[in-house]
């Protein structure tokens, strides 16, 4: 067999002559044929999780078929560069062969210590070796068995998974994949990974999280703590109001819940409620949050632990639970190390440390490979549903419409309060038409109050800290910058047009539009043409009466209604300069809603369909509030925090 192999490697030399040679097709395609399998999964573990122990088989492998560890040593013992093998011939390199062998030991040595889900994804990724020598690795396969095939295709494939139903008092009608969502996040809790849910913005990331914690408090579940920038906490609030009214819930921030102070100051948070919700900033501040053994921990807007290095991550991370959640639109901003801290967050390990992950993706240009593997890894806990999805778009309504609360700054709570004071006294000294012309111009004061202390002082002082709304738009435009996507923001009042404008160039970091009343018939033309045109401008600032009817602006599709109109058709007339004829996307409509005050009790009576919403509809002014008795207009007016 040592000549045969001999004039075999001559072959190339002789056919360079000019010699005629025929060779068998083996030595045509010869390349290293032994090689290492391990296959991990085949069975179900007892209790898994990301720590889990998977059953583990370690394989000889020549070509595909299994060789013993005696035959490979018995080859490399009496071969002299050829041998045959299981029917054929194969060309034996003894210096391969020997590491081949020396990586099923080590194989085998792992087998009978266990190899973790976390260490095979890692694997599987190529972020972690499981030999120290990168030559004994690179003869290494791994595969997943049959059972955690199954698993991995599901997370995959939420359609795949069994139906799960939330708990009978959950209010809300879930569309196809939202179902589907949450079969993926029950699927995900009952092997307890971490699940990262990141659709598009308007798909209803929270109703389906609300109906999952209807699932978990069906089953008698601890306590779980939620973890939301602070402009988003009466989003929530009135969302578990609405579709899950049954969860006890406890909102863990004094600014907003001033009985939540002392109870913060206790040691843990005691098991009464089904969910805490508490905002980034306080997770570092106190100690009853941080010591509590909570059942999930979920963030929303999970961006912001995006950068590991800092005190509020490492806070974050430290927390105590059985399993972790987290929602973003946006799950990679800028670098790639954004994903690894939301994964070292709900899957720590997965994506080995931060030192291996960098390492891992400094080549990815140059081994697209690589990012094959990396999303092969990652997939199966991350669920992302864009609108622009075939599968989406035919569950979908064309028109998303959705309420945005927002919370009083500290600054607008004064003032609202001061106003309400004011007016009572002002009541009760007046009638006839000046009692009327009181109430509508106060009416006008709460709507000012309510957009930024800034315009009702009118003293030009636009700090965004000082307004609610200011900082929702902020959330909510930096969403719509990450998509590249454009937004008509209306507003009643031609004075907060500049600033909001100057606000949200710091966000776009471009310049927007403005139309109002003011600006010439002859410029209005050139100013829509401008937001019509492929040209990247991101926001139009319109007031309703300037652009809320005959206008086409079907560039943008999301629609800001800034402060609210008593009358829902005046609204839906300046939505619909978005939803039209020409319009290709889907789109999504936010109605801000200052908690708490004459915004959402209004708002509330036209939900309602109460007599006095019936007025409501039959007229465009608010001249049917001046009908209403002192006391019942003190109550309109006065804040419910």
């Amino acid at each position: 067999s040592g000549k045969a192999l001999e004039f075999l490697k001559e072959i190339a030399f002789y056919e360079n002559c000019g010699i005629l040679c025929r060779i068998p097709n083996w030595w045509k395609g010869r390349g290293t044929p032994f090689r290492v399998n391990i296959t991990v999964g085949e069975t179900s573990p007892s209790h898994f999780s990301m720590d889990s122990v998977l059953s583990f088989n370690a394989r000889l492998l020549l070509g595909d078929s299994v060789v013993s560890e005696e035959e490979a040593r018995r080859i490399l013992a009496e071969s002299e560069g050829l041998a045959y093998i299981k029917g054929k011939w194969v060309e034996v390199d003894p210096e391969k062969l020997n590491q081949v062998l020396k990586a099923f030991e080590q194989a085998k040595q792992a087998e009978s210590e266990g190899l973790t889900l976390k260490d095979v994804m890692s694997m599987q990724m190529g972020a972690r070796d499981l030999f120290n020598d990168p030559s004994q690795n690179s003869l290494l396969e791994v595969s997943n068995g049959e059972w955690l095939a199954s698993v991995i295709e599901k997370l995959r494939q939420p359609e795949m998974i069994k139906s799960t139903r939330p708990g009978k008092d959950f209010k809300g009608v879930l569309r196809g994949y939202q179902q589907n969502g949450l079969n993926w996040l029950y699927f995900l809790h009952s092997l307890r990974f971490g699940a990262c849910l990141a659709d598009d913005m308007g798909l209803g990331k929270t109703i389906q999280i609300l109906a999952f914690l209807t699932l978990l408090k069906k089953n008698k579940a601890g306590c779980s703590l939620l973890i939301v920038p602070a402009s988003l906490l009466a989003n929530w609030q009135n969302e578990i109001n609405r579709f899950a009214p049954s969860l006890k819930f406890f909102i863990a921030h004094p600014g907003v819940n001033p009985e939540s102070r002392e109870i913060l100051k206790e040691d843990t948070f005691s098991n009464k409620y089904d969910l805490v919700i508490t905002t980034y900033s306080l997770i570092q501040k106190y100690d009853s949050l941080k010591s509590s053994d909570w059942y999930y921990v979920i963030l929303d807007e999970a961006q912001a632990i995006k950068n590991p290095g800092t005190k509020q991550s490492r806070a974050v991370k430290q927390l105590k639970s059985f399993n972790r959640l987290i929602l973003t639109g946006t799950p990679i901003e800028n670098r790639l190390s954004d994903l690894w801290s939301l994964y070292d967050f709900i899957n720590p390990g997965l994506l080995g440390n931060i030192r291996e992950f960098a390492e891992y993706t400094k080549g990815l240009n140059d081994h697209p490979s690589k990012y094959s593997r990396l999303k092969d890894v990652i997939s199966p806990y991350l669920l992302r549903r864009l609108k622009t999805d075939k599968s989406i778009i035919s569950d979908l309504p064309d028109k998303i419409e959705m309420k945005t609360y927002s919370d009083l700054s500290k600054k607008q709570i004064f003032l609202y309060k001061k106003l309400v004071d004011d007016i009572g006294r002002a009541l009760e000294e007046s009638g006839g038409i000046q009692r009327k012309g009181i109430i509508l111009s106060s009416l006008m004061k709460f709507k000012q109050i309510c957009n930024h202390p800034g315009q009702y002082l009118d003293n030009k002082d636009y700090n965004e800290q000082d307004s609610g709304k200011f900082r929702r738009l902020r959330d909510l435009c930096e969403t719509i910058l990450e998509k590249r996507e454009k937004v008509l923001i209306f507003t009643q009042f031609k004075e907060i047009t500049t600033p909001l404008h100057d606000f949200l160039k710091t966000i776009f970091n471009r310049e927007g539009l403005i139309l109002h009343g003011s600006i010439p018939v002859a410029r209005r033309k050139k100013i829509i043409e401008r937001f019509q045109s492929k040209e990247y401008v991101p926001f139009f600032i319109l007031s309703v009466k300037a652009g809320g009817v005959g206008l086409n602006l079907t560039e943008a599709n999301h629609v800001i209604h800034f402060d609210r109109w008593w009358n829902p058709a005046v609204e839906n007339q300046a939505t619909d300069r978005v939803f039209r004829i020409g319009q290709t996307k889907k789109v999504i409509v936010h109605k801000f809603i200052t908690k708490g005050t004459v915004e959402e009790k209004i708002d509330m009576m036209l939900e309602e369909k109460t007599a006095l919403s019936e007025n409501v509809l039959r007229s465009s002014n608010e001249n049917w509030i001046t009908e209403m008795d002192n006391e019942k207009i003190l109550d309109l007016f006065k804040l419910s925090l």
